[in-house]
């Protein structure tokens, strides 16, 4: 079985968000928002690491917080940088040699679900490198910088990049060693800048990315209603057949 390691890029600065609490670290009914992220990896038998990455200025205050939860996880927690792709790059420093596949999936994306996290893992096997997607549904307008419209853009063949993102290790290693100070808005431009090929796995709007408070009223509402895992129909002996 193919060794997986995920990355948590955590060390945002939840402007959009709140001045007082970052969104990671806000409860979602209950647990923390990168806690409910988490627990969808660290149970998985094909992760071997987990990697959350956090703002050096929270590192003692978090280790601190949520020391229960880092040990009882087996998460290890390294410091970010200044963009998003320096945090990335600070955890890829820290993945191990024997790893197979690097996922990198946003900490704020708390509604993930295994189903999900299976098909792109299972395309990124066979592909090298995979992300999931959503096709893009809304009418795309142009605007100038007096907000009036400009065209309408076609919306053909462009989908929404979600995580997890999914490489093999070495492909994603040499798709920053060539990143130079270049600042992508995710990994899989990065691999697109090197020549490499990023199939799209059709991912779900429910697997939402928490920006701002109104991202994190729907996510509460959508917490109950995620997909649930089947389980085996030696397990339910009386379920209806045709289901």
């Amino acid at each position: 079985m193919p060794k997986f390691a995920v990355i948590l890029p955590a060390a945002g600065k939840s402007s959009r968000f709140s001045k007082q609490r970052k969104k990671v670290f806000v409860e979602l009914k209950g647990r923390p928002v990168w806690v409910r992220t988490a627990e969808q990896f660290v149970n998985r038998s094909d992760v071997a690491q987990t990697i959350l990455v956090v703002s050096p200025d929270d590192l003692d205050w978090f280790k601190e917080k949520f020391r229960p939860n880092l040990a009882f996880m087996d998460i290890d927690v390294v410091t970010g940088g200044a963009e998003r792709a320096d945090s990335v790059q600070n955890a890829l420093a820290r993945v191990r040699a024997d790893i197979d596949f690097v996922a990198v999936h946003d900490a704020a994306r708390p509604l993930i679900v295994k189903d999900w996290i299976d098909q792109v893992f299972h395309a990124a096997e066979k592909h090298e490198a995979a992300i999931l997607a959503t096709p893009v549904t809304s009418t795309l307008k142009r605007v100038d910088g007096d907000m009036s419209i400009e065209e309408t853009v076609s919306r053909k063949n462009l989908w929404e990049a979600q995580t997890p993102q999914v490489f093999r290790r070495q492909l994603l290693l040499d798709a920053y060693a060539r990143r130079d100070h270049y600042q992508p808005t995710d990994e899989a431009e990065l691999v697109e800048r090197i020549g490499a090929t990023v199939k799209i796995v059709t991912g779900s709007p429910f697997n939402l990315k928490i920006t701002t408070m109104d991202d994190f009223r729907v996510a509460e509402h959508l917490l109950d209603a995620l997909p649930k895992e089947k389980l085996p129909g030696f397990l339910h002996p009386f379920a209806d057949e045709r289901e």
